[in-house]
């Protein structure tokens, strides 16, 4: 990725301050030689809007927020203007001054909208930071300090407001008693700010010759090099996942964890002010010389198997197959803004158009109009992919077909990324940002809510989530990683019953599921860890280490993050920005394969061949989740699990189907369902009696009150086991019941072997062809 500037001959103004972009073919400029210019991108055209008085000399403008509520403008109407004179001017699109407010005493150094358009916030030399209603009238006065207030920037729910005071950095929210965040950040003043609404980081830049990148409670995560000299701008793109940097005669595009895309060297002298345009292709930078640099960004990579894909121009890309190095050329109407490639498919969004491809036939792409341009996101699934703008989120099929538009209370589109939406063949899961604990969960072919409507709701903060890709709908399981860093499975089935929500894992700080199969990797803390079958924690938890593939992550260096799963290959990201591929065992995908095609006797083959324990261990907690108790037994015998391998024995050994599938579920940990399938076939003696093996006396003697039978049986079992142990019976419901009862052992073992009789013959009588 690299950035491709231009610049005019001549420039445009005597010292320039500021630029900001009204769509993204079209840009206002200002500066103190009082002129406000407009620039139309497409036409190279320059016009001056309005000259403005000469006791104006702007420093800093910000355009009213496009989004408005539920009302959607095309395109902003109105700016806000600070100027040296200590008054901020509220000026149409058309250059009419319509308000001019007494702000500071001596210069309004920056003045910020709210991402909702309803309030202002100006700092000034004064060091006062304060907050105005949208049509300049003063609310409060969030702070004062000693020093000037070079920059501000919102936070992404637009109740905190992050300033600068010298050296420091204030995070300070506008509720009244609210406690303030305050760190050193440089060593120098620090000059510019910005805030990202989408991945909640920030972006500092200082007299010191470093650009910072920190996380919303002040921790810093890039430390740049120093420069030769001071950075004078930042500014996140609006999709959180790029940053540019201005200094003198640089221009600089970084990832948002802080390394760096590209390095240019315009001549334009210090660059002020970085405004980048909505759909996040282009940036504009006030120079110091009086010119405004554009810079597109180009030469973005897309790579699937053997396909890259490469943005050569605004309108063109190019496909190389690496396997036979063929080469094709892809070209478009309008410029390209978010392009994704996987699952066979390439999707391109345009300013007004989408375009599919298929990986088999690059020369007739499916195209369709887009309702709104400015598309954020692409996510694909096999079935299946999602685009996300500026107002709603749609399904297409790959032919272009539109399935759905999930919605939900207060959804705001232009804060959702990769890591907060996922999408699978018949899900699609959505983090809601008013409530970071919440996940709301959405059938595919619908777009309304999955099962019964219910949320996913966990008790912390959820950062980041993936829906597993492979499997049947009632199986399907989402994974994510919450504020502690823990690693969670739960099934995303939502009926009646509250699903369990389990952890995996502790200090992960990236994951992703396999394209193929529901393998899920992780980097934890200082190792990188494959779950070959995470639902292994449904069927047998002890196991689940041994289903594990672990090995050392450090050459991966600090905050790595996993880029994609394809096939056996994990793709990693290391803080340099270097890519490193890993390959993992093929052989778990193939035997995930076996398994949903029901090949046992290949399962067991494949693992005899490969002889290793995590292959067995698998092998074992796929098959007990299957009921396929025969390989069960003998995975666990090659995993040396005798004590389970007598337990599956004794089932096989149980009369009815009932009584089998009871002990499965018992096997698998739920005792609860267990006990209702046995109940539901009138075993009633066998639902008690799981109680009594599982030491649950007040449930084995509730059930026997309740069904008035065999209450002798549980107060004789309760009473052998207080001898056991030389105890006294203290429970009230077992003194109540055991007053004037004698024990018979001889009766009670009559009774037991009724109770076995009469469940061989219901057995025997509703399956004659075992008879």
């Amino acid at each position: 990725m690299r950035l491709k500037i231009s610049l005019l001959k001549e420039p445009k103004h005597i010292l320039l301050i500021c630029v900001g972009w009204t769509t993204a073919e079209e840009l206002y400029s200002c500066s103190d030689d009082h002129q406000i210019v407009k620039w139309n991108l497409l036409t190279s055209e320059t016009t001056q809007i309005v000259k403005l008085p000469d006791d104006i000399y702007p420093i800093d403008f910000h355009w009213f927020p496009k989004s408005l509520g539920v009302k959607k403008q095309t395109q902003a109407e109105s700016f806000v203007l600070t100027s040296s004179d200590g008054k901020f001017h509220l000026i149409s699109k058309l250059g009419r001054v319509e308000k001019s407010v007494e702000a500071h005493c001596g210069a309004v150094l920056a003045g910020r909208w709210n991402y909702e358009g309803t309030a202002l916030v100006t700092v000034g030399e004064d060091g006062q930071i304060k907050i105005w209603s949208k049509t300049g009238m003063l609310r409060s006065t969030l702070a004062q300090q000693g020093t000037p207030v070079y920059s501000v920037a919102w936070g992404p729910d637009s109740e905190k407001v992050l300033y600068t005071a010298g050296k420091q950095l204030i995070i300070k929210p506008l509720q009244p008693n609210a406690k303030v965040l305050q760190w050193k950040a440089h060593d120098g003043i620090i000059l510019k700010v910005d805030w990202n609404s989408v991945n909640d980081l920030i972006l500092s830049a200082g007299e010191d010759c470093k650009y910072k990148v920190w996380d919303s409670y002040g921790r810093p995560l890039y430390n740049s090099q120093p420069h030769e000299h001071p950075i004078t701008s930042v500014a996140w793109a609006p999709d959180g996942e790029l940053f540019a940097v201005g200094s003198f005669h640089t221009l600089r595009l970084c990832d948002k964890t802080g390394w760096s895309y590209a390095l240019e060297k315009p001549n334009t002298g210090s660059i002020f002010n970085i405004a980048w345009s909505i759909d996040g292709t282009q940036i504009a930078g006030a120079c110091g010389n009086g010119h405004v640099v554009f810079a597109h960004v180009v030469e973005q990579h897309w790579e699937w198997k053997n396909f890259q894909v490469t943005l050569t121009k605004r309108r063109a890309m190019q496909v190389r197959n690496v396997l036979n190095d063929a080469v094709d050329l892809l070209e478009f109407r309008d410029r390209v803004i978010k392009a994704s490639l996987n699952y066979a498919h390439l999707v391109v969004s345009t300013s007004l158009q989408c375009y599919v491809f298929s990986t088999k036939n690059w020369n007739t792409p499916i195209i369709f109009d887009l309702k709104e341009g400015t598309v954020s996101l692409i996510l694909q699934a096999e079935r299946h992919f999602l685009l996300v703008d500026g107002s709603s989120i749609y399904l297409y099929s790959y032919e272009g077909r539109f399935i759905s538009s999930p919605k939900f209370p207060g959804m705001r589109t232009d804060i959702l990324n990769a890591q907060t939406v996922s999408l699978s063949n018949d899900t699609i899961a959505i983090r809601d940002k008013a409530d970071e604990k919440i996940i709301f969960l959405f059938e595919a072919s619908t777009g309304k809510p999955l099962g019964d409507g219910k949320f996913l709701s966990h008790k912390n903060e959820i950062l980041e989530i993936a829906l597993d890709q492979k499997g049947l709908t009632n199986d399907r399981k989402i994974a994510f990683i919450d504020k502690n860093r823990d690693l969670c499975i739960t099934s995303v089935k939502r009926f009646g019953k509250e699903e369990q929500i389990i952890k995996l894992g502790t200090m992960v700080h990236t994951l992703a599921w396999n394209d193929t199969c529901n393998i899920l990797c992780g980097l934890q803390d200082t190792r990188f860890i494959v779950w070959y079958y995470p639902n292994t924690v449904y069927v047998d938890r002890d196991i689940l280490p041994k289903t594990l593939y672990e090995r050392d992550a450090s050459e991966f260096s600090k905050n790595p993050h996993i880029v994609s799963f394809v096939g056996n290959q994990v793709t990693i990201r290391r803080a340099d920005g270097s890519l490193v591929h890993i390959s993992i065992s093929p052989y778990p995908a193939i035997l995930h394969e076996y398994v949903s095609s029901s090949k046992w006797e290949d399962a067991v083959r494949l693992c005899r061949f490969v002889k290793e324990q995590t292959m067995w261990a698998c092998l074992a907690a796929m098959a007990v989740a299957n009921r396929d108790m025969t390989t069960a037994e003998i995975a666990y015998a090659a995993i040396g699990e005798i004590d389970k391998v007598q337990y599956i024995n004794s089932i096989k050994n149980l009369p009815s189907k009932e009584s089998k599938m009871a002990h499965i579920l018992l096997f698998s940990g739920n005792i609860q369902e267990a006990e209702i399938v046995l109940l539901q076939a009138g075993l009633v003696y066998q639902a008690i009696q799981i109680n009594i093996n599982l030491y649950n006396w007040e449930r084995a003697l509730e059930l026997a009150v309740k069904y008035k039978t065999h209450v002798d049986t549980v107060l004789a079992y309760r009473q052998k086991f207080l001898e056991t142990f030389g105890k006294q019976e203290t429970n009230k419901r077992y003194l109540h019941y055991a007053e004037g009862l004698q024990i018979d052992w001889e009766k009670i073992k009559a009774k037991i072997e009724m109770e076995i009789t009469k469940e061989r013959e219901q057995s025997s009588s509703s399956n004659p062809a075992r008879v």
